[in-house]
């Protein structure tokens, strides 16, 4: 019996930790014992999903978490942790596996990998972090158990059980989310806790095998990507210390992350054993960052007189290497500008935020990381003056810095400066073309004049980024709202209908893109595009449908 839709309420957030578990136990947690030797070439789990059947799941998975709102999205947070991830991935075992990496809205402590590379982490991760190396830690993590297949031995037990984990978990995040009543939040529940049983009943196998490989190869994938693997033993530390803290307390207190990589003292002394014997071929260097200073372990070859920075992935072929240095110019600071902006980003409101940087105050003085994060949550409340002071007053101390040139420039240009804004991103854009952040920061300037003139230029400064940047949401919205007002309205319409993809809205896509279809001024080009992009879409909606999830928006209709 169908149930009768209610309106959708969207926020949700109270089930988030539960939702995000699931995530988690239904990607890597159901895998059987084994031991932690490298899978076989023959292994069977290969035949489970073939490679781009892993990354649909892991495609339909992400768009559906953006749906829900569940995914923080902004160009600068999402560049540091695309950079961070794929310098640890392109030193992982598996360099040529492809990874998407996002950044969830959510302050618990949290990650997780599923399908096809796709790895989330909660921005609560990344606050309790102290140095980018510890992210890091998490996220090679992460990164191992893709490289050695556990997420896809997950899937196949779960077969083997006749129970499809993995597209109960797009079920779970519907019902969660399309229903109002006291009623359905139960049936999210019982739907999310039947899911988490038989999950948590493999706790055991899967922590003492699948983590500690992942642990190893983490470690390994942290020193060869140049970050310090100490760092892994260090953050375990502190989320053993989170545990600790909420002992005795409400189970939900308890970081999601170690409900499923639950942290031992032993578990503990062995990472901080690997780094030891890891910093016997290292040296440390110390560069400057917005919370001091930062120090790592840089590799150095055997016979080298000096450290070899970026010495590479041995997996690559030689020629393919990274040279000496070549992960030198990795701006140290950008983890605590990242750190502070999903401070702002992730807090319920600006006004929130910027009474935790008070408070923050209260206790001691701002470190310019705080400042940074005060500037934008000020920036947020169109308290302008004093957002672009302190903006101005960072980048003289951090001259040519992108984050806060890309500060100032926003300021400037709600601010009225419209002259002072369009320089600063002018040059920028002279300077670094295809940089998603600089785009995306000038279009949106830029469709707030509504002029054609405004909208042919955020056409001229987004086209580059069509291939590199087309499967983000921002990017289509961004080159839809410049096509439209430029007077470009099919361009618009196959840009609206790809966000709608991207933000799991696969139906109100096909409807967009057939409505399109029936414009008279249709040249042959545009209709082949649109009608092969109808037939790629079509078989998401149809999966979607068979497992019960359907546009609520439109069953409204």
């Amino acid at each position: 019996m169908r149930r009768t839709q209610t309106p959708h309420r969207p926020a949700r957030f109270a089930l988030l930790p539960p939702i995000t578990a699931l995530v988690l136990a239904t990607a890597a947690v159901c895998a059987p014992a084994q031991d932690t030797r490298l899978p076989d070439i023959g292994s069977s789990a290969g035949n489970v999903l073939s490679p781009g059947k892993q990354s649909e799941y892991g495609q339909m998975l992400l768009a559906q978490l953006r749906h829900y709102n569940y995914v923080l999205e902004d160009p600068l947070v999402d560049g540091w942790l695309r950079g961070t991830g794929n310098r640890l991935a392109s030193s992982s075992d598996q360099p040529q596996q492809p990874f998407t990496f996002f950044m969830m809205r959510d302050r618990s402590i949290n990650a997780f990998a599923t399908l096809g590379g796709y790895i989330g982490m909660n921005a609560g991760l990344v606050l309790a972090a102290e140095t980018e190396d510890e992210v890091a830690a998490v996220l090679a993590h992460e990164v191992a158990h893709v490289t050695q297949s556990h997420v896809l031995r997950g899937v196949e037990r779960a077969q083997r059980d006749q129970m499809p984990m993995l597209l109960a978990m797009l079920g779970a995040i519907a019902v969660a989310s399309q229903s109002g009543s006291n009623s359905s939040d139960d049936a999210a529940m019982a739907v999310i806790a039947g899911a988490q049983g038989l999950a948590i009943q493999r706790q055991i196998d899967y922590t003492r095998s699948n983590e500690s490989e992942a642990d190893r190869l983490g470690i390994r994938t942290l020193s060869r990507a140049g970050y310090d693997p100490e760092s892994m033993a260090s953050m375990f530390e502190r989320m053993q210390a989170v545990s600790r803290t909420n002992q005795g307390g409400d189970r939900e207190r308890v970081p999601d992350y170690l409900r499923t990589h639950p942290v031992t003292t032993t578990r503990i002394s062995e990472a901080r054993d690997r780094a030891e014997r890891m910093d016997r071929d290292t040296v440390q260097v110390t560069t400057s960052t917005p919370e001091g200073t930062r120090t790592e372990r840089v590799p150095v070859s055997p016979g080298a007189e000096a450290p070899a920075r970026g010495f590479g992935n041995p997996m690559l072929p030689v020629d393919l290497r990274l040279p000496a240095n070549a992960l030198s110019g990795i701006d140290g600071t950008a983890f605590g500008w990242a750190r502070e902006r999903l401070r702002v980003l992730s807090a319920n409101t600006p006004a929130q935020a910027v009474r935790e940087y008070e408070a923050m105050r209260r206790n001691g003085r701002l470190t310019d990381a705080q400042r940074y994060g005060l500037a934008v949550a000020r920036q947020r409340l169109n308290e302008l003056d004093a957002a672009g002071k302190t903006f101005g007053e960072l980048l003289a101390e951090y001259p040519g810095d992108v984050w806060l040139t890309l500060g100032v420039a926003e300021t400037d240009a709600r601010a009225g400066r419209i002259a002072a804004a369009d320089q600063r991103f002018e040059t920028l854009i002279d300077r670094m073309p295809r940089h998603p952040a600089v785009v995306l920061t000038y279009a949106a300037a830029l469709a707030e004049r509504n002029t054609p003139e405004a909208g042919l230029r955020a056409q001229a400064i987004l086209r580059p980024l069509l291939n590199s940047s087309g499967g983000d949401p921002a990017f289509q919205r961004a080159f839809a709202r410049a096509s439209e007002t430029a007077g470009d309205p099919v361009r618009a319409g196959e840009a609206w209908a790809e966000a709608a993809v991207l933000g799991g809205r696969p139906e109100q896509a096909l409807i967009q893109l057939n409505t399109l279809k029936k414009r008279e001024d249709l040249d042959y080009y545009a209709r082949t595009r649109i009608d092969a992009r109808i037939a790629s879409i079509t078989p998401t909606v149809l999966e979607l449908r068979r497992q019960g999830i359907r546009d609520e928006d439109l069953r409204r209709r």
